[in-house]
């Protein structure tokens, strides 16, 4: 019998509270620290399920991990495997990252087509052709991805018909040891993105453009150890706001970064919510407070890449549309299957209506009722704990493994600031 939460709703959520470190930067952080003999040591590192997978996939390849409070100690003295196991490939996606690091360290890697969430369609394709643009040849035989160099690879320009982040991050580690200068057109622009290069650069690389569409990389001959602080989690940090906006309370996320959630508040603030950013907290640091006490008008908004609506705010910013006035519209334009929590919220009362291509219709403000739900990825299991938060009664969630995979004590980092919320 797996975890499940206990969420008595109905509760305004006040006060202040600080996000772990980003999961997704943290992932590849981790994998970053393969392409060199070095130790590297990361700061404010989330305690959470993929990253003890990641752990154990580098654990296989040679690396030594170790855990202490928020950090992790790396290093990878020698890659003693190219091949990382099938059945730890299986459960993370971000597990492919391995494959341009390893590309990159020693001149070729084996893995399986990587796992997670079930979101639709997320085509390796553009990591496989950034990969054979540096000169590398690419076999696939009834399992895995056989990737590999005869002779050093060399700089390229590359243009992704899609900025896809998991593909600029692996063509980055890729491409940082190579020959001449590569150039990745149609980037991902995503914060973390920008960090990985950054702590990459921190290692001795020489990456440039960086947070923007046209990334440049200059080949290096060797990388060293670093230690490096990994940037607040702006995916937990837009949960709790909308928190706050669902349950007509008032919440101060202390260390949020106002420009990596500009889409959010942009949004909450055309929805007549109160934001203000930069506000400074007790400890000194500065962060994003809203209150949704007053009435709230309903938005339309499209799920696009960075700097656009994230796509991983979706599913909860649709929960926090229940609560308002009006007919509000999401498209979603990043996954073909992004709108799994519909059917959860649906049984909480929800007024809601899949359109065709992945668009969604809610009808707002709806009295949501407590009952028995399901998280069926990591943010549609966050989308029915706003739900839970703002609706009448008690709602049991089950299946919070996935939950746990992107939020750190999530039931504390709620109780913290007002929400019920027990794991049993």
């Amino acid at each position: 019998m797996s975890d499940a939460y206990l969420i008595t709703g109905s509760n305004a959520l006040r006060g202040t509270v600080r996000v772990a470190g980003s999961k997704n930067a943290a992932l590849y952080a981790v994998v970053a620290s393969l392409l060199t003999s070095d130790e590297v040591i990361l700061h404010n590192v989330p305690d959470i399920a993929d990253i003890e997978e990641l752990s154990d996939i580098l654990r296989s390849l040679g690396t030594l991990v170790r855990r202490e409070n928020k950090s992790l100690i790396l290093q990878s003295k020698s890659i003693t495997s190219t091949k990382p196991p099938s059945e730890l490939v299986q459960k993370l996606r971000a597990s492919f990252l391995v494959v341009g690091a390893l590309l990159g360290r020693v001149g070729s890697a084996e893995c399986a087509a990587p796992g997670g969430d079930v979101i639709g369609s997320r085509p390796l394709d553009i990591h496989l052709a950034g990969f054979r643009a540096l000169g590398a040849q690419i076999e696939h035989d009834e399992t895995n991805w056989i990737v590999s160099s005869e002779s050093a690879l060399s700089g390229a320009s590359i243009f992704f018909d899609y900025p896809s982040v998991l593909a600029t991050v692996n063509v980055l580690l890729a491409a940082v040891l190579t020959n001449g200068v590569t150039v990745i057109v149609n980037a991902a622009a995503e914060p973390e993105v920008e960090m990985v290069a950054n702590m990459l650069n921190r290692m001795g690389a020489n990456i440039s453009g960086q947070g923007t569409a046209h990334i440049k990389i200059s080949g290096v001959d060797k990388l060293h150890g670093c230690e490096f602080t990994i940037i607040p989690d702006r995916l937990e940090a837009g949960t709790l706001l909308l928190s706050a906006i669902a349950t007509r309370g008032e919440v101060l996320v202390s260390n949020a970064v106002p420009e990596h959630l500009s889409s959010l508040t942009s949004k909450l603030l055309e929805m007549g919510a109160a934001v203000q950013t930069d506000v400074e907290s007790d400890d000194g640091s500065t962060g994003i407070q809203v209150s949704g006490a007053s009435k709230l008008q309903s938005v339309a908004l499209q799920a696009v890449p960075y700097p656009g609506f994230a796509t991983d705010l979706h599913p909860p910013m649709a929960s926090a549309l229940t609560q308002v006035t009006g007919v509000s519209f999401i498209h979603e334009r990043v996954y073909d299957n992004r709108t799994l929590y519909v059917s959860e919220l649906r049984k909480m009362g929800a007024q809601i209506t899949l359109g065709s291509s992945s668009s969604v219709l809610i009808e707002g403000p709806s009295q949501l009722r407590g009952t028995r739900v399901k998280a069926l990825d990591i943010r549609a299991g966050a989308a029915v704990v706003v739900a839970a938060l703002a609706a009448e009664g008690v709602t049991t969630l089950e299946d919070i493994f996935h939950l746990d995979r992107g939020y750190e004590n999530l039931e504390g980092t709620l109780s913290s600031i007002g929400g019920q919320i027990q794991r049993v």
